[in-house]
Parts: structure tokens; C-alpha cells; sequence
């Protein structure tokens, strides 16, 4: 037998052995952090799998279809002017308003494309990072200073994350360019147009379905708030009306889906979640027995979540095993993190980088997370290089990134992310 290709599963054995041979089944803290990952797991798929992830596997299995790779590259391609590129990606969150975890389909989707690293990882740190609601509560709530160091921070950082990618691939990126010289257009079934407004209407339904409610009983987001399922419901009736007109779907099976969902909306009014459920469901019956590219955009709506679902659901019960939920306990003590993010050392920014790349924040949880940790010391250049940091990244996200662009592009992102954060926490807590 030769040891040397035996090594590793054998670490893995022994590994695993120690671990339930000394595991401590009776400890408190072990005990509990177990039932915080059960527990961050039940909220993630409650809150997250149906609104946000959902919709955002068939936007990106119809970006795989209906959209060219001729047109990815003209946008996004790594020849694509630099600032339409860079100003297309870095802008992005603001339309989105995704989770670090529901940005990750639509990541795959234009990088599988032909999309460039550069502009590719742009979009990939900008989409959850970049959120108009999230930095106007930061401002409110955290100090107007904080709201607009995140702001400027998220932006100037997909860029240059985006940049540095590119430079340190470059040589992979002058190749994939080679490659892509001379490919035809594709012909287009559809104009830009509907095309457009096809996805337009995805991205509402997307964004307006995970609409958060706000803390004040006033005011616009409160109001757009209390007309998200209204909206919702009509963009999902254009949709649908897009899917027989344009797509050519069967008419009877999408009136059938449209008259379902609605009995169950009126059925469950204060479970809106049934009824988008339902238009989902029967959604993925339509396509499923489609063909052409209905039936393709099906298929690959269903590789993404076949590839990145069972990762987001692994890394978010290992998230919640070390660190727990908003405001409660895992492996980890809060105290100690708590402990250790006072004062603006390079110490204290570099461990709130790092905790905050690891741990999972649903969208605008991180604002009163960290309204507690600076209640009890937290130093402010370590809550922005947090906020820089967090909302980006995940370990879930990360599981995800590695399974799309390897481990090495994976480490580099992540380590330019946390680098960055604590560079920017050092020199904002220096003035502020």
C-alpha cells in the first residue's frame, strides 16, 4: 500500500474519532450550541430558501439561458470597458439588496457566462454589501458617520477587489479573452427589450418579496413595506403574462397556477409565504414538463440548486454551532468577541474582519448586532471594518464561491475582503 495517497483519508479518520471519542456530550455550552445551529438552520430555511434563494436560482438558470454569452462579455467580459464593467457591477446591490447568500446563484450565472473575474467579484461583494435600506438604517441608527464610511467603503471595495482580481489572474484572464475572440453572436429570439423587462419583473418579484419591515411606523420604506405583497403580486402577473405571450408557456397550466396561488393567498392572508410557495411550485411544474428553452432554463435552474443549496445549508449550521444566533450562544462566548473588538488596534479591527467574514448576517441583521456590541465597548473602526466585511461574506457564502471558482480565487477574495475591512476600520476609527 502506498501511505503516501493514504494519508489524508486516514488524518480524516482519526480526526473524526477523536472528536466524538473526547466529545463532551453533557456540556452546557455544547448542548446549547447544538441546538443554535438546529435552530439558525429552521429560521435560514423559513425566512430565506422560499423568498430569497428561490427566485434567485431562476434568475440565474434563465441569465444561463436567455441571456448570450456574446452579451455577458460585452458587459462584463474580461475585455469590457473597464468602467461600464466596473460601474454595471459595483452599483448593483443597490438594486438587489441580497443576502451575501442569495447573491450567489446570480454570481455562478454571469461567471459561468463568460463573465471576468475582475467585474465577476465586483458584482459578487457589491450585491449584498451595497444595499440602499441597509446603509440608510446604519446612518440612522449607527450615526450618520458610520452610514456614509459603509457606503463609500462597500463601493470603493468592489471596485478594487474587483481590479485586484483581475491583476492577480491576469494571465488566466488573457487567455480566457483568447478564447473568446471571433465566437459568434448568438441569434436572439427576443429583443433586448423583452428581455429586459422579463428579468426586470424577476429582480421585483425578488427584491419586493423580501422587503424587511422597519423599525418606524412611518415614512417610505414603511410604506413600500405595507405594499410588498401588492407590488409582488404584480409584477408576478406580468410574469406570468410574459411566460404565455412571450416564452409561448401553455395557457391553461400558468391561469390554473396564477387562480391557485390567489385561492391560497385569500385562503391564508397572513401567511403570505403559502401562496408564493404555491406560484413556485407551480411554476416548476410548468417548466418541468416544458421543452426548448423553457424546459432548459428549468434544468439549469435546477444545477444551481443542486450545486449550491446543500453547501449554504451545511455552512449555516456550522455557522450557528460556533457562533449561535443574533444575540445568542455557540461554541464561541460573545463575551469573547465582545471583548475583543474594543479600542482600534490593528488586533481588534483584523478579529472583527474575521468574525464578521465567518458569520452569517441575514440582511440588516448586522445593525443591531452591532448597536450591542458598541453598547458594550466596541470600538468604531472595528464596527465598520465589520460592516465592510459581514454583510459580504459568509461561511456558507464561501463554501459556495470555492465550489464555482476554486479554492485558491476563494482565498484570495475572502483575504482581500478581510485585508481591506482592516485597513479601512484602522484608518476610520483613527479619525472618528
Amino acid at each position: 500500500m502506498n501511505w503516501k495517497n493514504e494519508w489524508k483519508p486516514l488524518a480524516w479518520i482519526v480526526a473524526i474519532f477523536l472528536t466524538f471519542f473526547y466529545l463532551p456530550i453533557n456540556s452546557p455550552r455544547l448542548t446549547g450550541a447544538v441546538i443554535e445551529a438546529l435552530a439558525l438552520a429552521k429560521w435560514y430555511a423559513r425566512e430565506h430558501v422560499i423568498l430569497c434563494l428561490i427566485p434567485a436560482f431562476f434568475i440565474a438558470g434563465a441569465i444561463s439561458v436567455f441571456v448570450s454569452q456574446a452579451s455577458v462579455m460585452k458587459y462584463l467580459g474580461a475585455k469590457a470597458n473597464k468602467f461600464l464593467s466596473y460601474g454595471v457591477a459595483s452599483v448593483s446591490g443597490t438594486i438587489l439588496a441580497v443576502c451575501s447568500c442569495t447573491v450567489l446563484p446570480l454570481f455562478a450565472g454571469i461567471y459561468r457566462m463568460g463573465a471576468g473575474l475582475g467585474p465577476a467579484t465586483a458584482f459578487l461583494y457589491s450585491g449584498p454589501a451595497i444595499n440602499v435600506l441597509a446603509i440608510v438604517l446604519t446612518a440612522r441608527v449607527l450615526g450618520i458617520e458610520l452610514g456614509i464610511a459603509r457606503a463609500i467603503g462597500a463601493i470603493v471595495f468592489s471596485v478594487v477587489i474587483g481590479l485586484t482580481m483581475h491583476f492577480i489572474y491576469r494571465k488566466e484572464e488573457a487567455e480566457k479573452i483568447d478564447a473568446q475572440i471571433g465566437m459568434p453572436e448568438p441569434e436572439q429570439k427576443r429583443p433586448l427589450w423583452q428581455n429586459g423587462i422579463y428579468f426586470g419583473l424577476m429582480v421585483t418579484i425578488l427584491v419586493f418579496a423580501n422587503w424587511g419591515k422597519p423599525d418606524e411606523s412611518s415614512g417610505i420604506w414603511h410604506i413600500i413595506y405595507s405594499y410588498k405583497w401588492i407590488i409582488t403580486s404584480i409584477a408576478s402577473l406580468g410574469f406570468g403574462l410574459i411566460l404565455i405571450g412571450w416564452f409561448k408557456l401553455s395557457k391553461i397550466p400558468v391561469i390554473i397556477t396564477a387562480f391557485a396561488t390567489t385561492a391560497v393567498a385569500l385562503a391564508f392572508p397572513e401567511t403570505p409565504l403559502l401562496a408564493f410557495s404555491a406560484g413556485v411550485l407551480g411554476l416548476s411544474l410548468i417548466l418541468s414538463r416544458s421543452k426548448g428553452e423553457s424546459g432548459d432554463w428549468f434544468s439549469q435552474t435546477w444545477d444551481f440548486t443542486k450545486q449550491i443549496l446543500p453547501l449554504l445549508l451545511g455552512g449555516v449550521l456550522i455557522a450557528g454551532l460556533l457562533l449561535g444566533r443574533p444575540g445568542q450562544e455557540g461554541l464561541i462566548p460573545s463575551q469573547w468577541i465582545a471583548s475583543l473588538v474594543g479600542g482600534n488596534s490593528l488586533a481588534s479591527n483584523l478579529f472583527a474582519s474575521v468574525v464578521g467574514a465567518f458569520m452569517y448576517f441575514a440582511t440588516l441583521t448586522e445593525i443591531p448586532i452591532l448597536k450591542g456590541l458598541i453598547g458594550n465597548g466596541m470600538g468604531k473602526g472595528p464596527a465598520l471594518a465589520l460592516l465592510l466585511a459581514g454583510p459580504a461574506l459568509s461561511l456558507p457564502n464561501m463554501l459556495v464561491i470555492r465550489s464555482v471558482m476554486g479554492t485558491k480565487k476563494t482565498i484570495v477574495f475572502v483575504s482581500l475582503v478581510i485585508i481591506m475591512s482592516t485597513i479601512t476600520g484602522i484608518i476610520y476609527g483613527t479619525f472618528f
